[in-house]
Protein backbone atom coordinates (compact mmCIF):
# COMPACT_ATOMS: atom_id res chain seq x y z
CA UNK A 1 0.00 0.00 0.00
CA UNK A 2 1.49 3.33 -1.07
CA UNK A 3 0.49 5.76 1.67
CA UNK A 4 1.20 9.47 1.88
CA UNK A 5 3.75 8.65 4.61
CA UNK A 6 5.84 6.95 1.89
CA UNK A 7 6.28 10.18 -0.04
CA UNK A 8 7.81 13.65 0.24
CA UNK A 9 5.30 16.27 -0.90
CA UNK A 10 7.66 19.24 -0.70
CA UNK A 11 6.99 21.56 -3.67
CA UNK A 12 4.54 19.05 -5.13
CA UNK A 13 1.00 19.72 -6.30
CA UNK A 14 -1.17 16.89 -5.00
CA UNK A 15 -4.56 16.23 -6.56
CA UNK A 16 -6.53 15.01 -3.55
CA UNK A 17 -9.80 13.22 -4.32
CA UNK A 18 -11.82 14.01 -1.20
CA UNK A 19 -15.42 13.11 -0.38
CA UNK A 20 -17.04 16.46 0.35
CA UNK A 21 -20.50 15.16 -0.55
CA UNK A 22 -21.95 16.76 2.58
CA UNK A 23 -25.56 17.61 3.45
CA UNK A 24 -26.53 21.25 2.84
CA UNK A 25 -29.70 23.00 4.00
CA UNK A 26 -31.91 25.48 2.12
CA UNK A 27 -29.60 28.34 3.15
CA UNK A 28 -26.63 26.42 1.65
CA UNK A 29 -25.15 25.78 5.10
CA UNK A 30 -23.32 22.49 5.74
CA UNK A 31 -25.33 20.53 8.32
CA UNK A 32 -22.82 17.72 8.91
CA UNK A 33 -19.08 18.37 8.50
CA UNK A 34 -17.90 14.82 9.27
CA UNK A 35 -16.48 14.14 5.81
CA UNK A 36 -14.61 17.44 5.64
CA UNK A 37 -13.12 16.86 9.10
CA UNK A 38 -12.14 13.33 8.05
CA UNK A 39 -10.03 14.70 5.14
CA UNK A 40 -8.16 17.24 7.28
CA UNK A 41 -5.39 14.87 8.37
CA UNK A 42 -4.33 14.10 4.80
CA UNK A 43 -4.49 17.75 3.70
CA UNK A 44 -2.55 18.91 6.77
CA UNK A 45 0.18 16.33 6.13
CA UNK A 46 0.73 17.48 2.55
CA UNK A 47 0.69 21.19 3.47
CA UNK A 48 3.06 20.71 6.40
CA UNK A 49 5.56 19.08 4.06
CA UNK A 50 5.47 22.12 1.78
CA UNK A 51 3.11 20.70 -0.82
CA UNK A 52 -0.09 22.19 -2.19
CA UNK A 53 -3.52 20.54 -2.41
CA UNK A 54 -5.89 20.57 -5.36
CA UNK A 55 -9.13 19.25 -3.86
CA UNK A 56 -11.59 17.52 -6.18
CA UNK A 57 -14.97 16.17 -5.12
CA UNK A 58 -18.56 15.65 -6.14
CA UNK A 59 -21.66 17.01 -4.41
CA UNK A 60 -25.04 15.39 -4.92
CA UNK A 61 -26.28 14.04 -8.23
CA UNK A 62 -26.60 17.03 -10.56
CA UNK A 63 -27.83 16.77 -14.14
CA UNK A 64 -25.32 19.10 -15.74
CA UNK A 65 -24.23 22.32 -14.07
CA UNK A 66 -26.53 23.10 -11.15
CA UNK A 67 -25.72 26.24 -9.08
CA UNK A 68 -27.49 24.71 -6.08
CA UNK A 69 -24.89 21.92 -6.03
CA UNK A 70 -21.83 24.10 -6.56
CA UNK A 71 -18.95 23.44 -4.18
CA UNK A 72 -18.62 27.18 -3.76
CA UNK A 73 -21.26 26.82 -1.00
CA UNK A 74 -18.88 24.82 1.20
CA UNK A 75 -15.69 26.89 0.80
CA UNK A 76 -16.15 28.84 4.04
CA UNK A 77 -16.79 25.61 6.00
CA UNK A 78 -13.71 23.95 4.48
CA UNK A 79 -11.62 27.03 5.38
CA UNK A 80 -12.93 26.97 8.95
CA UNK A 81 -12.07 23.28 9.40
CA UNK A 82 -8.68 23.36 7.67
CA UNK A 83 -7.80 26.74 9.24
CA UNK A 84 -6.11 27.88 6.02
CA UNK A 85 -7.36 30.02 3.11
CA UNK A 86 -9.07 27.96 0.42
CA UNK A 87 -9.23 29.30 -3.13
CA UNK A 88 -12.10 28.19 -5.37
CA UNK A 89 -12.06 27.59 -9.10
CA UNK A 90 -15.38 27.41 -10.95
CA UNK A 91 -14.48 24.38 -13.08
CA UNK A 92 -12.52 21.17 -12.62
CA UNK A 93 -11.04 20.57 -16.06
CA UNK A 94 -9.59 22.39 -19.05
CA UNK A 95 -6.76 24.80 -19.86
CA UNK A 96 -7.86 27.52 -17.43
CA UNK A 97 -8.21 25.02 -14.59
CA UNK A 98 -4.72 23.68 -15.35
CA UNK A 99 -3.36 27.23 -15.36
CA UNK A 100 -4.99 27.97 -11.98
CA UNK A 101 -3.43 24.91 -10.36
CA UNK A 102 -0.03 25.29 -12.08
CA UNK A 103 0.53 28.63 -10.35
CA UNK A 104 -0.45 27.30 -6.92
CA UNK A 105 2.18 28.28 -4.30
CA UNK A 106 3.45 25.71 -1.76
CA UNK A 107 1.25 25.18 1.33
CA UNK A 108 -1.89 26.43 -0.41
CA UNK A 109 -5.27 24.84 -1.12
CA UNK A 110 -7.65 25.18 -4.05
CA UNK A 111 -11.07 23.54 -4.28
CA UNK A 112 -12.27 22.75 -7.80
CA UNK A 113 -15.90 22.78 -8.93
CA UNK A 114 -18.22 19.76 -8.65
CA UNK A 115 -16.88 16.84 -10.70
CA UNK A 116 -20.38 15.59 -11.43
CA UNK A 117 -21.24 18.69 -13.42
CA UNK A 118 -19.71 16.50 -16.15
CA UNK A 119 -21.40 13.17 -16.91
CA UNK A 120 -17.96 11.91 -17.98
CA UNK A 121 -17.11 11.66 -14.27
CA UNK A 122 -19.69 8.98 -13.48
CA UNK A 123 -19.19 7.39 -16.91
CA UNK A 124 -15.56 6.73 -15.96
CA UNK A 125 -14.47 8.48 -19.14
CA UNK A 126 -10.77 8.00 -19.92
CA UNK A 127 -10.21 11.39 -21.56
CA UNK A 128 -11.95 13.20 -18.72
CA UNK A 129 -9.73 11.33 -16.22
CA UNK A 130 -6.67 12.28 -18.26
CA UNK A 131 -7.77 15.92 -18.17
CA UNK A 132 -8.16 15.80 -14.39
CA UNK A 133 -4.70 14.26 -14.06
CA UNK A 134 -3.17 17.40 -15.60
CA UNK A 135 -4.18 19.50 -12.58
CA UNK A 136 -1.22 18.28 -10.48
CA UNK A 137 1.84 16.06 -10.39
CA UNK A 138 0.66 13.34 -7.97
CA UNK A 139 -2.64 11.77 -6.96
CA UNK A 140 -3.99 11.03 -3.48
CA UNK A 141 -7.28 9.22 -3.07
CA UNK A 142 -8.87 9.93 0.30
CA UNK A 143 -12.51 9.34 -0.68
CA UNK A 144 -13.51 5.97 0.76
CA UNK A 145 -17.18 6.85 0.35
CA UNK A 146 -16.80 6.65 -3.44
CA UNK A 147 -14.12 3.94 -3.65
CA UNK A 148 -16.74 1.41 -4.79
CA UNK A 149 -17.46 3.50 -7.90
CA UNK A 150 -15.33 3.15 -11.05
CA UNK A 151 -15.65 6.87 -11.75
CA UNK A 152 -13.08 8.99 -13.57
CA UNK A 153 -11.71 10.70 -10.44
CA UNK A 154 -11.87 7.71 -8.08
CA UNK A 155 -10.49 4.92 -10.26
CA UNK A 156 -9.65 5.70 -13.90
CA UNK A 157 -7.43 8.69 -13.11
CA UNK A 158 -4.98 6.62 -11.04
CA UNK A 159 -3.50 5.00 -14.16
CA UNK A 160 -1.93 8.30 -15.19
CA UNK A 161 0.27 8.39 -12.10
CA UNK A 162 2.11 5.04 -11.98
CA UNK A 163 4.24 5.43 -8.82
CA UNK A 164 2.84 8.83 -7.85
CA UNK A 165 -0.52 7.64 -6.51
CA UNK A 166 -1.21 7.22 -2.80
CA UNK A 167 -3.72 6.21 -0.17
CA UNK A 168 -4.76 9.23 1.88
CA UNK A 169 -4.89 8.83 5.67
CA UNK A 170 -8.66 8.36 5.75
CA UNK A 171 -8.68 5.75 3.00
CA UNK A 172 -5.80 3.94 4.71
CA UNK A 173 -7.67 3.92 8.05
CA UNK A 174 -10.86 2.63 6.45
CA UNK A 175 -9.06 -0.25 4.74
CA UNK A 176 -7.17 -1.16 7.92
CA UNK A 177 -10.33 -1.04 10.06
CA UNK A 178 -12.18 -3.41 7.73
CA UNK A 179 -9.13 -5.72 7.55
CA UNK A 180 -9.03 -5.74 11.35
CA UNK A 181 -12.52 -7.24 11.39
CA UNK A 182 -12.41 -9.39 8.25
CA UNK A 183 -8.84 -10.71 8.33
CA UNK A 184 -7.12 -10.11 11.64
CA UNK A 185 -9.88 -9.80 14.22
CA UNK A 186 -9.04 -11.01 17.72
CA UNK A 187 -11.55 -13.69 18.69
CA UNK A 188 -14.35 -13.90 19.61
CA UNK A 189 -15.47 -11.88 16.57
CA UNK A 190 -19.05 -10.60 16.63
CA UNK A 191 -21.08 -9.19 13.74
CA UNK A 192 -24.27 -7.30 14.56
CA UNK A 193 -26.47 -6.97 11.51
CA UNK A 194 -29.70 -5.02 11.72
CA UNK A 195 -31.89 -3.14 9.30
CA UNK A 196 -35.09 -3.92 7.50
CA UNK A 197 -34.39 -6.62 4.95
CA UNK A 198 -32.62 -9.97 4.90
CA UNK A 199 -32.29 -9.62 1.10
CA UNK A 200 -29.99 -6.59 1.45
CA UNK A 201 -27.61 -8.41 3.81
CA UNK A 202 -27.35 -11.85 2.19
CA UNK A 203 -23.94 -11.37 0.57
CA UNK A 204 -22.51 -9.80 3.74
CA UNK A 205 -23.73 -12.67 5.93
CA UNK A 206 -22.49 -15.29 3.46
CA UNK A 207 -19.04 -13.70 3.27
CA UNK A 208 -18.72 -13.22 7.03
CA UNK A 209 -19.63 -16.70 8.25
CA UNK A 210 -16.04 -17.90 7.82
CA UNK A 211 -14.69 -14.93 9.78
CA UNK A 212 -16.93 -14.56 12.84
CA UNK A 213 -17.84 -16.51 15.97
CA UNK A 214 -21.14 -14.80 16.79
CA UNK A 215 -23.89 -13.17 14.71
CA UNK A 216 -26.57 -10.98 16.26
CA UNK A 217 -29.54 -10.32 14.01
CA UNK A 218 -31.76 -7.33 14.77
CA UNK A 219 -34.16 -4.86 13.23
CA UNK A 220 -36.77 -5.81 10.65
CA UNK A 221 -34.75 -8.85 9.51
CA UNK A 222 -35.76 -10.60 12.74
CA UNK A 223 -39.33 -11.18 11.60
CA UNK A 224 -38.35 -13.06 8.45
CA UNK A 225 -36.34 -15.45 10.62
CA UNK A 226 -39.15 -15.66 13.17
CA UNK A 227 -41.79 -16.50 10.54
CA UNK A 228 -39.44 -19.04 8.96
CA UNK A 229 -39.29 -20.81 12.34
CA UNK A 230 -43.08 -20.89 12.61
CA UNK A 231 -43.56 -17.68 14.58
CA UNK A 232 -46.41 -15.18 14.28
CA UNK A 233 -45.18 -11.77 13.15
CA UNK A 234 -48.41 -9.74 12.88
CA UNK A 235 -47.91 -6.61 10.77
CA UNK A 236 -44.11 -6.66 11.19
CA UNK A 237 -41.94 -6.19 8.13
CA UNK A 238 -41.27 -9.64 6.68
CA UNK A 239 -39.83 -10.98 3.42
CA UNK A 240 -41.85 -14.14 2.85
CA UNK A 241 -39.71 -15.02 -0.17
CA UNK A 242 -36.65 -15.27 2.07
CA UNK A 243 -38.02 -17.53 4.82
CA UNK A 244 -36.44 -20.66 3.33
CA UNK A 245 -33.17 -18.81 2.88
CA UNK A 246 -33.28 -17.75 6.54
CA UNK A 247 -33.51 -21.39 7.62
CA UNK A 248 -30.67 -22.36 5.27
CA UNK A 249 -28.57 -19.56 6.71
CA UNK A 250 -29.10 -20.80 10.26
CA UNK A 251 -28.04 -24.31 9.18
CA UNK A 252 -24.99 -22.95 7.37
CA UNK A 253 -23.95 -20.92 10.40
CA UNK A 254 -24.30 -23.95 12.66
CA UNK A 255 -22.17 -26.05 10.32
CA UNK A 256 -19.44 -23.41 10.52
CA UNK A 257 -19.61 -23.12 14.30
CA UNK A 258 -21.11 -19.61 14.27
CA UNK A 259 -23.63 -18.91 17.02
CA UNK A 260 -26.60 -16.91 15.72
CA UNK A 261 -28.44 -14.83 18.31
CA UNK A 262 -32.00 -13.75 17.54
CA UNK A 263 -34.21 -11.66 19.84
CA UNK A 264 -36.29 -13.57 22.39
CA UNK A 265 -38.68 -10.68 22.97
CA UNK A 266 -39.54 -7.45 21.17
CA UNK A 267 -41.37 -4.19 21.77
CA UNK A 268 -44.52 -4.23 19.66
CA UNK A 269 -46.78 -1.36 18.60
CA UNK A 270 -50.34 -1.11 17.28
CA UNK A 271 -49.23 1.40 14.63
CA UNK A 272 -46.05 2.51 12.85
CA UNK A 273 -45.82 5.70 14.87
CA UNK A 274 -43.87 7.15 17.78
CA UNK A 275 -47.16 7.67 19.64
CA UNK A 276 -48.45 4.12 19.12
CA UNK A 277 -49.45 1.93 22.05
CA UNK A 278 -46.63 -0.46 22.90
CA UNK A 279 -45.91 -3.54 24.95
CA UNK A 280 -43.41 -6.36 25.34
CA UNK A 281 -44.10 -9.58 23.49
CA UNK A 282 -42.31 -12.88 22.78
CA UNK A 283 -40.79 -12.63 19.32
CA UNK A 284 -42.92 -15.37 17.70
CA UNK A 285 -46.22 -14.40 19.32
CA UNK A 286 -47.04 -11.00 17.83
CA UNK A 287 -50.83 -10.41 17.51
CA UNK A 288 -52.24 -9.88 14.01
CA UNK A 289 -52.72 -6.10 14.23
CA UNK A 290 -49.41 -5.36 15.98
CA UNK A 291 -45.84 -5.04 14.69
CA UNK A 292 -42.36 -5.34 16.17
CA UNK A 293 -40.47 -2.04 16.33
CA UNK A 294 -37.67 -2.60 18.88
CA UNK A 295 -35.72 -5.18 20.86
CA UNK A 296 -37.17 -6.28 24.20
CA UNK A 297 -35.56 -6.31 27.69
CA UNK A 298 -34.74 -10.04 27.79
CA UNK A 299 -33.14 -9.76 24.34
CA UNK A 300 -30.96 -6.85 25.46
CA UNK A 301 -29.73 -8.77 28.53
CA UNK A 302 -28.70 -11.63 26.26
CA UNK A 303 -27.04 -9.33 23.73
CA UNK A 304 -25.07 -7.57 26.49
CA UNK A 305 -23.36 -10.83 27.48
CA UNK A 306 -22.34 -11.54 23.89
CA UNK A 307 -21.08 -8.00 23.22
CA UNK A 308 -19.07 -7.87 26.46
CA UNK A 309 -17.29 -11.15 25.77
CA UNK A 310 -16.36 -10.20 22.18
CA UNK A 311 -12.93 -8.82 21.27
CA UNK A 312 -13.82 -7.64 17.74
CA UNK A 313 -17.22 -6.14 16.95
CA UNK A 314 -18.79 -5.04 13.68
CA UNK A 315 -22.04 -3.09 13.98
CA UNK A 316 -24.09 -2.60 10.82
CA UNK A 317 -27.76 -1.75 11.28
CA UNK A 318 -30.02 -0.70 14.18
CA UNK A 319 -32.08 -3.00 16.42
CA UNK A 320 -35.30 -1.09 15.90
CA UNK A 321 -36.95 2.06 14.57
CA UNK A 322 -34.53 4.33 16.46
CA UNK A 323 -35.83 7.38 14.58
CA UNK A 324 -38.91 7.11 16.85
CA UNK A 325 -37.82 8.12 20.35
CA UNK A 326 -40.21 5.62 21.98
CA UNK A 327 -38.65 2.77 19.99
CA UNK A 328 -34.99 3.82 20.19
CA UNK A 329 -34.13 2.15 23.48
CA UNK A 330 -32.79 -1.08 21.96
CA UNK A 331 -30.45 0.66 19.52
CA UNK A 332 -29.27 3.14 22.17
CA UNK A 333 -28.64 0.37 24.72
CA UNK A 334 -26.75 -1.72 22.16
CA UNK A 335 -24.57 1.35 21.51
CA UNK A 336 -23.86 1.54 25.26
CA UNK A 337 -22.89 -2.15 25.33
CA UNK A 338 -20.47 -1.71 22.41
CA UNK A 339 -19.02 1.44 23.99
CA UNK A 340 -18.42 -0.46 27.25
CA UNK A 341 -16.84 -3.40 25.43
CA UNK A 342 -14.60 -0.99 23.50
CA UNK A 343 -13.56 0.67 26.76
CA UNK A 344 -12.64 -2.78 28.05
CA UNK A 345 -10.31 -3.34 25.08
CA UNK A 346 -12.45 -4.64 22.21
CA UNK A 347 -12.10 -3.24 18.68
CA UNK A 348 -15.40 -1.88 17.37
CA UNK A 349 -16.17 -0.88 13.79
CA UNK A 350 -19.44 0.89 13.00
CA UNK A 351 -20.55 1.21 9.40
CA UNK A 352 -23.62 1.69 7.26
CA UNK A 353 -25.78 4.80 7.13
CA UNK A 354 -28.31 3.92 9.83
CA UNK A 355 -25.75 2.67 12.35
CA UNK A 356 -23.60 5.76 11.88
CA UNK A 357 -26.69 7.97 12.19
CA UNK A 358 -27.60 6.21 15.44
CA UNK A 359 -24.08 6.61 16.83
CA UNK A 360 -24.19 10.33 16.08
CA UNK A 361 -27.72 10.75 17.41
CA UNK A 362 -26.81 9.10 20.71
CA UNK A 363 -23.35 10.73 20.85
CA UNK A 364 -21.27 7.57 20.87
CA UNK A 365 -18.78 8.85 18.24
CA UNK A 366 -15.86 9.02 20.67
CA UNK A 367 -16.69 5.67 22.25
CA UNK A 368 -16.22 3.43 19.20
CA UNK A 369 -12.86 2.35 17.79
CA UNK A 370 -13.71 3.39 14.25
CA UNK A 371 -16.74 4.82 12.45
CA UNK A 372 -16.71 4.33 8.70
CA UNK A 373 -17.42 7.32 6.45
CA UNK A 374 -18.55 5.19 3.50
CA UNK A 375 -21.88 3.37 3.58
CA UNK A 376 -21.97 1.61 0.22
CA UNK A 377 -18.20 1.23 0.04
CA UNK A 378 -18.07 -0.44 3.43
CA UNK A 379 -20.95 -2.79 2.62
CA UNK A 380 -19.22 -3.90 -0.58
CA UNK A 381 -16.00 -4.45 1.37
CA UNK A 382 -17.89 -6.65 3.85
CA UNK A 383 -19.31 -8.58 0.92
CA UNK A 384 -15.73 -9.42 -0.01
CA UNK A 385 -15.64 -7.29 -3.14
CA UNK A 386 -12.47 -5.52 -4.24
CA UNK A 387 -13.33 -1.84 -4.52
CA UNK A 388 -12.21 -0.40 -7.87
CA UNK A 389 -10.88 2.81 -6.28
CA UNK A 390 -8.60 0.77 -4.02
CA UNK A 391 -7.57 -1.70 -6.72
CA UNK A 392 -6.49 1.24 -8.92
CA UNK A 393 -4.05 2.45 -6.24
CA UNK A 394 -2.53 -1.01 -5.86
CA UNK A 395 -1.86 -1.59 -9.58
Amino acid sequence: MRTIANNDFSNRRAIVRVDFNVPIDDEFQVTDSTRIIAAKETIDYILNQGGSCILISHLGRPSGKDPKLSLTHIVSKVEKILQVPVAFFGDCIGAEAEQATASLPPRSVILMENLRFYKEETDGDLNFAKGLSKLGDCYVNDAFGTAHRAHASTTIMAQFFKEDKFFGRLLEKEVNAIDKVMKAGEQPVLAILGGAKVSSKITIIENMLDKINHLIIGGGMVYTFSKAQGGRVGQSICEDNYCNYALELLEKAESKGVEVHLPKDVIIADDFSNDANKRVCKVGEIPDEWQGLDAGPETLKNFEKIVMQSKTILWNGPLGVFEFENFSHGTFTLGEFIANSTLAGAFSLVGGGDSVAAVKQFRFEDKMSYISTGGGAMLESLEGKTLPGIAALLE
